[in-house]
């Protein structure tokens, strides 16, 4: 378990360094001078002084070498300094962790969601295998990954928001807010979770210690609630964390179309804006929290699982 531990950290490590430096590259890799961009975004008018370049140039440190400029950025980063956004001069870490907050508050609830709806109607699917239920629970829960989210927030702001009155129909100021928002997100995951929470429950019900529960006289009801619904969670240790991950940096779409003040708004500003330092905090962000999220996710994954635990140990 130990060395199982530590390939899993070495990992974690190589995945969030290497993502940092493609995060670290985005200035290099997008058209144009990334200096002139800056002075741009900073002055009116089309014609930037060569004078001005060079001067920003190396007050930013672009004189030097590529290695020692990521190493000094990624030390500034290891800090919590992300820089400064080239349009509002404010840091950037003052930007993220608001806005990481309002778009880590919408997934979890998504995912709550999610959740909950999937294990209702997974469990039901598969205590219905074959049947009608079944076979209208998945046509349903297929359907929903057929829905667009630019398609679907329109739809449903049109008819709670402005004909129903119900809910707000864009920012964020309350629970209200997020009912849309959740609604819309929520969709693909419940799809993909209903059909892993049927595939555990199916696994379990043939499992050999749910037939022994039965012999011994258990109850339907308890051996569902003591063997079958814990087996057929397992699944969702990973799918969840997957989601999480996904969900962060994939909420872009709805938090546009909402105006929500998260992590999706955020980075789309900031491309929108050639705001460079503000992409890359949120990028860097993001995928940091994805990796953590996944390998964490793994590891509870194969603890949860004897038949894992006992390979690694």
């Amino acid at each position: 378990m130990i060395r199982f531990l530590a390939r899993r950290t070495a990992a974690l490590v190589t995945a969030v360094l290497l993502a940092s430096f493609v995060v670290f590259l985005i200035p290099y890799l997008t058209p144009g001078d990334p200096v002139r961009k800056i002075i741009r975004s900073r002055v009116a008018g089309d014609v930037i002084d060569d004078s001005s370049v060079q001067a920003l140039s190396a007050e930013l440190g672009l004189h030097d070498p590529l290695w020692k400029q990521y190493l000094g950025w990624l030390g500034n980063l290891a800090g919590g300094d992300m820089g400064l956004s080239h349009t509002s001069r404010t840091p950037v870490i003052d930007q993220v962790l608001p806005a990481l907050g309002i778009t880590v508050s919408i997934v979890i609830m998504t995912l709550l969601v999610a959740a909950v709806v999937s294990l209702v109607l997974g469990a039901t699917a598969a205590l219905h295998e074959g049947r009608t239920l079944d076979r209208w629970i998945s046509a349903v829960t297929q359907a929903f990954i057929a829905i667009p989210e630019y398609w679907l927030a329109p739809l449903l702001v049109l008819v709670f928001s402005l004909q129903l009155a119900f809910l707000p129909s864009a920012g964020w100021s309350g629970p209200s807010s997020a009912v849309l928002p959740v609604t819309v997100l929520a969709l693909r995951p419940t799809s993909f979770f209903t059909s892993a929470v049927r595939e555990g429950v199916l696994q379990s019900l043939g499992s050999d210690h749910v037939a022994a529960a039965r012999s011994r006289g258990m109850s339907r009801t308890a051996t569902m609630m003591r063997h079958v619904i814990p087996n057929g969670l397992l699944p969702l240790t990973t799918s969840v964390a997957i989601w999480f991950a996904g969900l962060l940096g994939g909420s872009v779409i709805v938090e546009v179309m909402f105006s929500i003040p998260g992590m999706g708004r955020l980075l789309f500003d900031g491309v929108i804006n050639s705001d460079i330092p503000v992409a890359q905090g949120a990028v860097v962000v993001v995928v940091a929290l994805a990796v953590l999220l996944t390998t964490a996710a793994d590891l509870v994954h194969t603890l949860l699982n004897p038949r894992m635990r006992s390979a690694v140990a």
